[in-house]
């Protein structure tokens, strides 16, 4: 059975927008995308959003629900009262191209910051050998599907702009831990993640693990690996002195 609900959705672009508020049918079953669809087919056919798959596979239609950072097709409207006032507004930590689509470019140019997978020299395409035990630990961060929320909720960037240059954000440095734990990858991403991907501004708050909308670990399984490698690398006194030894 349907109902009426009330949403408040913001409207703009870079120079400026407000919120608007629409009455809208919500049917049994449907998720937020569904209804921000149908006000584009009745009230409002300029409204811009970002989707593609309508599967939460995607990674295209991230968007904040009531201040939350959320995948709008993976948001049941069952999950709000009926009563209850929708407030649908673009990712905040990016720049707004038009109403709730914005411009996520900053997270690609962090990607292209990364050294790819680095195979030993020796070893030629088709030639890769490895067993299921050693990638458990790094393939849980494959399921990533860049929907950026993780990036978005992230204090340390969505709170300071200007840390924005030297800070990569929870899903690159997930990306760094996911090849420092390649069995078959040689190259050396820890100094990069410490001094110059922004490893030591991220305070392990677990706000990026809990907007995941595929359940990825990313504060204990990556995050915190990540810094323990960086830490026995310029604390350990062990491996300080086997560093000393190594290059006389």
């Amino acid at each position: 059975m349907g109902y009426d609900a009330t949403f408040r959705v913001w409207r703009g672009d870079l120079d400026g927008g407000e919120l608007h508020d629409f009455t809208v049918l919500v049917n049994e079953g449907e998720v937020v995308l569904d209804i921000i669809h149908r006000l584009q087919a009745t009230q409002a056919p300029d409204l811009a959003v970002r989707w593609n798959c309508k599967a939460g596979k995607c990674g295209s239609c991230s968007a904040e629900v009531n201040g939350r950072p959320r995948l709008l097709c993976m948001t049941r409207m069952s999950t709000f009262g009926e009563d209850e006032v929708i407030t649908v507004t673009p990712m905040r930590t990016f720049p707004v191209i038009k109403d709730l689509v914005t411009d996520v470019s900053f997270n690609y140019e962090k990607a292209r910051q990364i050294p790819s997978f680095t195979p030993p020299a020796d070893l030629k395409p088709g030639e890769y050998r490895m067993k299921q035990i050693d990638v458990e630990r790094s393939q849980e961060f494959r399921k990533c599907i860049e929907c950026f929320l993780c990036q978005d909720t992230c204090h340390v960037v969505r709170d300071h702009e200007e840390n924005k240059t030297a800070f990569a954000g929870p899903r690159y440095l997930m990306r760094i831990t996911e090849l420092e734990m390649h069995p078959l990858d040689v190259g050396d991403r820890t100094d990069l993640a410490q001094d110059e991907q922004g490893l030591g501004l991220c305070n392990i708050t677990k706000c990026c693990t809990e907007v995941c909308p595929e359940h990825i670990k990313i504060t204990d399984n990556a995050l915190i690996p990540l810094k323990e490698r960086v830490a026995d690398r310029k604390y350990d006194p062990v491996v300080w002195l086997g560093n000393k030894l190594f290059r006389r």
